[in-house]
């Protein structure tokens, strides 16, 4: 154990002052000014061997409440700090989580003397503001000796994981064009019925459910015939969120790169809640998400893109399996001549109706920008709407679904 670079100011003042009465007892020959330069000396080394292995005696338990919530919520670190040893104490002991700096800075707890067996239970709130993923941890020791000649430190544990996901808002169940779930209907629609009348039935195989033969079938051929198996064809939707660094503004939770995660996972849900299989997309490809919880995840993590332009994400999406009456939703930046480019002809020979959400505080070249993207993508077909934020979201997806901008963002 490395002692000297752990004396404090006391500890270093006790040393130099303990050596200098000894030279200066050597030098005038004073026998006692030299025994009192040794026990002063003398106070700091023999302290510290109340510290020889203080803190490797010491274990800690952690939990978050929740591991996972979010932004803008609090969540409650709860630390289980104990005494290991049966017998040896350890005093001084103070302790303080390690968190990065976008979660503040955690509290330092003075626990002062730690008994044998001892435990000790310590509780602090972090507030979350900007989506991501977070080490808690590892905690950080610091124990004294009785005189505060000597400090040790130490970092025991490794870091907790607190995933932090985008905010959401839940939107208006109102009828989007082209969207059968939106409009109440069933999400799947059958290709080949199973009724009296289908007129291919086939024969029966082994594990057929008997309440699927067709009787008319059966005694016109001679053998069981079943009905045929009811193929389903899912609404499959796709959601591309703008997350290039150069189309947005602003830093932190109210920047529009965070309004746009948080209204592309808003929407996301939306559409798999009312039975869309949905594909999530960004300008680097697409992102690996089963639906619901999967989808938060993946947004948590999302870093904005270098990308100047939507050319790669738009081909991406016209590969994306989007079928049936499903939505193409896009959550936008600020656009150049490019980007509209490649989004207005995405639509031509689609089914789907494609939605535009225009972030109205992203990184537009002038105040105007914006009203000649949205009037760019309206004459190419898309629904178009503009949020300043994530509360404009519920009042932009109805008057998208009316065909008509909403600009109460700007």
């Amino acid at each position: 154990m490395r002692l000297l670079p752990a004396f404090t100011v006391r500890g270093w003042g006790l040393l130099s002052g303990g050596a200098a009465l000894i030279a200066s007892g050597l030098i005038i020959g004073e026998r006692d000014l030299v025994g009192f330069g040794v026990l002063v000396f003398a106070l700091p080394l023999l302290s510290a061997l109340t510290l020889w292995g203080a803190p490797g005696r010491v274990v800690h338990s952690r939990a978050l409440q929740p591991a996972r919530t979010p932004a803008g919520a609090d969540v409650r670190v709860l630390v289980r700090v104990a005494n290991a040893a049966p017998a040896l104490p350890v005093g001084g002991l103070q302790v303080q989580d390690a968190l990065p700096g976008t979660l503040g800075r955690a509290p330092l707890f003075n626990i002062g003397f730690l008994g044998p067996r001892a435990v000790r239970d310590l509780t602090y709130r972090v507030p979350t503001r900007v989506r991501g993923s977070y080490p808690v941890g590892p905690l950080a020791l610091t124990v004294t000796d009785p005189l505060n000649c000597l400090r040790r430190g130490r970092s025991v544990g490794a870091p907790m994981t607190l995933l932090v996901t985008p905010p959401v808002v839940a939107l208006p169940h109102v009828p989007v064009p082209g969207g059968a779930a939106e409009d109440g209907d069933s999400a799947t629609r059958s290709v080949a019925g199973g009724t009296d009348n289908d007129p291919v039935p086939r024969g029966y195989r082994h594990g057929d459910d008997m309440r699927r033969v067709h009787w008319r079938s059966t005694a016109r051929h001679g053998e069981l015939m079943v009905r045929r198996e009811e193929h389903r064809l899912s609404d499959r939707s796709a959601v591309l969120a703008d997350l290039r660094a150069r189309a947005h503004a602003g830093a932190g939770p109210d920047s529009s790169q965070e309004t746009a995660v948080s209204a592309a996972a808003s929407v996301a849900l939306h559409l798999s809640g009312r039975g869309h299989e949905t594909g999530l997309y960004t300008d680097s490809g697409e992102v690996a998400a089963a639906g619901g919880a999967d989808i938060l995840d993946a947004l948590a993590v999302a870093p904005p893109s270098s990308a100047a332009d939507l050319s790669g994400a738009a081909e991406e999406v016209a590969r994306s399996h989007v079928s049936g009456q499903g939505l193409l939703v896009a959550v936008l930046g600020a656009l150049s001549a490019a980007d509209i480019g490649a989004l207005t002809r995405l639509p031509g020979g689609r089914a789907q109706t494609c939605v535009a959400l225009l972030c109205t505080r992203a990184a537009w070249p002038d105040p105007e920008a914006g009203h000649r993207s949205a009037t760019a993508l309206r004459e190419a077909g898309w629904l178009v709407a503009e949020i300043g934020s994530l509360h404009d979201l519920p009042r932009a997806w109805s008057a998208a679904a009316l065909g008509r901008a909403d600009t109460a963002g700007r």
